[in-house]
């Protein structure tokens, strides 16, 4: 019989806690259990906001709490450790994209998950984003006709002084801009088109100001449905931009993700009125919810994130080699 209630734990007390929290308070059949991080001052201060225990020690947290759920929101090279532990003390997790450092740490925790019989979520949001959503509805239902390309743009300082330094240290984050934000512009072109990423030219920059990733990457891809798209990212000093231009045979659209969509028929374009609901985190926990009921796979399910970080390797390789590399999806 299933639980009326089910308990999560949050691994990770930094600012993205707070989303996981929130979506949990606001969700019936959810209740946060307890928070954990290394962080002294800051895990007070989060079980105290939330009124739950905080641990030091995650592996303490989840033997004594023994929560449900358990989500992961830690540094990227930590992920794997995190998630091997929780899948083998049978909870259900939430964890943070991108999934793990590469393909074969990926393997481990599709394995541990397995064997433990419990349902994952990676975090990959672009899928419960509204202005998202609508875009992928207005694609479906043919409204912009056949696609014929993706164009996606994203500038930020990406080595602002806020960043954590473990950011910029690829061994710790498994890349710069391209591992952080181009996972989810990879997510993106292949969640809204239907159609995974078959083959991958890259090029990249080195200058940033500190770490050793790149701060700057520019994409060519070519999906299975033989659709062009482009990723063009800089992490440098500048004008900050969010954008996906989704063009097709009868109209266009711009896709401003977590702020605006566009639609242009023929002319100059209008904005469209997307539908608000939930936010994206409790989308998630629901679909993660959905699963543990059913029993079945999640919208985004492990598979799917070992996928993203095996496009990511292939990217890495084009830049290191200047040649084009394919993906090998047998």
């Amino acid at each position: 019989m299933a639980k009326a209630e089910l308990t999560v734990a949050v691994i990770g007390a930094g600012a993205i806690a707070g989303r996981h929290f929130s979506a949990v308070a606001e969700l019936e059949g959810l209740r946060a259990c307890a928070v954990a991080d290394l962080n002294a001052e800051r895990v007070e201060e989060a079980a105290a906001q939330y009124g739950i225990p905080a641990y030091l020690d995650y592996r303490e947290m989840i033997q004594r709490e023994r929560p449900d759920i358990v989500a992961i929101a830690l540094p990227h090279y930590l992920h794997k450790e995190a998630a091997l532990f929780a899948a083998s003390n049978g909870c259900h997790m939430m964890l943070e994209k991108p999934m793990a450092l590469s393909v074969d740490e990926c393997d481990e925790i599709i394995q541990a998950a397995q064997i433990g019989e419990v349902c994952v979520l990676v975090g990959h949001t672009q899928h419960y984003m509204a202005e998202n959503i609508q875009a992928k509805l207005m694609i479906d239902s043919g409204l912009i006709g056949d696609l014929v390309m993706i164009h996606d743009v994203r500038h930020t300082d990406y080595f602002r002084d806020s960043r954590p330094d473990w950011f910029l240290e690829k061994k710790k984050s498994g890349g710069g801009i391209l591992a952080n934000l181009g996972t989810h512009s990879i997510d993106k072109i292949q969640w809204l088109t239907g159609s995974r990423v078959c083959k991958v030219n890259a090029s990249t920059s080195h200058n940033g100001n500190r770490g050793d990733v790149e701060g700057s990457g520019l994409i060519y891809l070519e999906l299975e449905n033989g659709m062009p798209a482009s990723i063009v990212q800089a992490g440098y000093v500048g004008a900050a931009r969010n954008e996906t231009e989704i063009i097709g045979t009868k109209g266009m659209l711009k896709l401003m993700t977590g702020d605006s969509l566009w639609l242009s028929a023929g002319g100059p374009y209008e904005r469209v009125e997307v539908p608000r609901s939930v936010s994206p985190f409790e989308l998630q926990y629901m679909d993660l919810l959905q699963a543990i009921s059913s029993g079945g796979d999640t919208g985004c399910p492990p598979s799917y994130g070992r996928d993203i970080i095996a496009i990511l390797e292939k990217v890495y390789a084009s830049a290191v080699s200047g040649k084009e590399q394919y993906m090998d999806w047998s």
